[in-house]
């Protein structure tokens, strides 16, 4: 057998077998490609060559952006700014039907853009609206769907972390054009989660909508909700405009953040040691995974396997249309069992070649493949969005599924759109300079 296939065999087998029996996905990947990486170069060079892929893959500047915007939304999370959001949101829901619903929706898009965490915001919003909507006589389940299905929009509004990753993965693709393109696709994901929301409303008239809020408690709410809406004016304002890099940016959100909760008075110096030790397991865990998959990276295009495969999956068409559903395709399956991180730092080196190679733009590629990956994160069985999103809202997880179906019907209707119309992704970066 050539390297190529028996290295397939390791890494696919070894993956399986280690998640199987519940292994951690870092461990699942960077064993069997350490294994991979001796089996080709022998014992005391793979071991070598393992280590050093280990540290170049995590040896970055731009890769300290991540910790920082984790820490920046452990921060959020617990410093009074997502009750504020969603206070927001429901004076801008307004008297849409099924408004508390919408507020969700909504909070998720606010949330989502200033912690850039889907799991995350799935945990602030609905442990906040779970409660109100038990107490108002809500269909629980189907509220805590609207809330799985809207929570991944934060990651395509910026600033986001697996933006990053991407950028990282692509080799050197533009973080500020990555930002910008994730806007308008991030916006009409919470947009196609209210449509969804509303064609249910219609079908529940006692879902009644809520008055108008008074211009005084507008005002009030919306001032309240200023200082942490800023956070996303300074940051993402910031990195557009040049002022500082993503990195930078993500620095300035944590100090931003810190100090605004310490003016709300939501935290304390004594919860500092909790909220760095969470943020630190979190980071932890996802730089070591960005470390091993270099290791993966590098043994599979050593024996060549992302050509091979592209061989055999895209060797038999000449058609952008067929090669870009395959690889949508692929990601919605592979993304279930894998985590958006995983899934972005294996799968960009063996696609986006290919993309390249049919005239897809790398920006445009990044948002097409962050969007598909976001879908699976909230896909059944194994979506780890989906199990925050029913846990906080109290309900089994069957019935949150059989609620989710039309929102994931959805928001594939919506992928096809963003893949063969990339003017969604590129108007914005264009107007602004950042690409040709």
């Amino acid at each position: 057998m050539s390297d190529a296939l028996i290295v397939s065999i390791i890494l696919i087998g070894g993956m399986v077998l280690l998640l199987t029996i519940g292994a951690p996905i870092s461990i699942s990947v960077g064993l069997p490609s350490a294994i991979s990486t001796i089996y080709v170069l022998g014992f005391e060079n793979g071991a070598i060559a393992s280590a050093q892929r280990l540290f170049n893959g995590v040896n970055s500047f731009a890769l300290l952006a991540i910790p920082f915007f984790i820490l920046a939304g452990v921060i959020m999370n617990n410093g009074g700014i997502a009750i504020r959001l969603i206070n927001l949101a429901k004076v801008m829901v307004g008297r849409t039907p099924a408004p508390l619903i919408q507020t969700g929706v909504l909070a998720s898009m606010l949330f989502g853009a200033v912690s850039g965490s889907a799991v995350a915001t799935a945990a602030a919003v609905g442990s906040t609206t779970s409660p109100i909507m038990a107490k108002q006589g809500y269909d629980r389940a189907f509220g805590a769907a609207a809330n799985v299905a809207a929570a991944p929009s934060g990651l395509l509004i910026p600033p986001s972390n697996t933006l990053i990753i991407y950028a990282l993965a692509s080799g050197g693709t533009s973080v500020g054009a990555l930002f910008l393109a994730g806007y308008i696709p991030g916006i009409l994901w919470g947009l196609t989660c209210m449509i969804v929301v509303y064609f249910y409303a219609r079908r529940h008239p006692e879902l009644k909508a809520a008055a108008w809020a008074t211009p005084r408690e507008a005002l009030k709410v919306f001032v309240q909700a200023l200082p942490s809406l800023s956070l996303i004016v300074i940051v993402i304002g910031g990195i557009v405009g040049g002022i500082f890099t993503p990195t930078e940016g993500a620095a300035v959100a944590v100090v931003y953040s810190l100090l605004l909760s310490f003016i709300y008075r939501t935290i304390k110096f004594a919860d500092l040691p909790g909220i760095l030790l969470a943020a630190t397991r979190t980071s932890s865990v996802v730089i070591f995974l960005i470390g091993v998959s270099t290791i993966m990276s590098w043994v599979m295009s050593y024996t060549r396997i992302p050509t091979l495969l592209a061989e055999s999956l895209f060797g038999w068409t000449d058609s952008k249309i067929v090669v870009l559903l395959i690889r949508m395709i692929v990601l919605l399956i592979i993304g279930i069992p894998l985590d958006a991180t995983p899934a972005i730092l294996i799968f960009t080196p063996i696609f986006l070649p290919i993309a390249m190679s049919y005239g897809v733009d790398p920006v445009h590629f990044g948002i097409m493949m962050v969007f598909n990956l976001s879908i699976a994160v909230i896909s059944p069985p194994s979506a780890p969005v989906l199990f925050v999103g029913a846990q906080v809202a109290g309900v089994p997880i069957e019935p949150v599924i059989v609620k989710l179906l039309p929102f994931l019907a959805a928001l594939i209707v919506l992928l096809f759109i963003i893949t063969f119309v990339p003017d969604l992704s590129l108007w914005l970066p264009r107007l602004l300079g950042f690409m040709p």
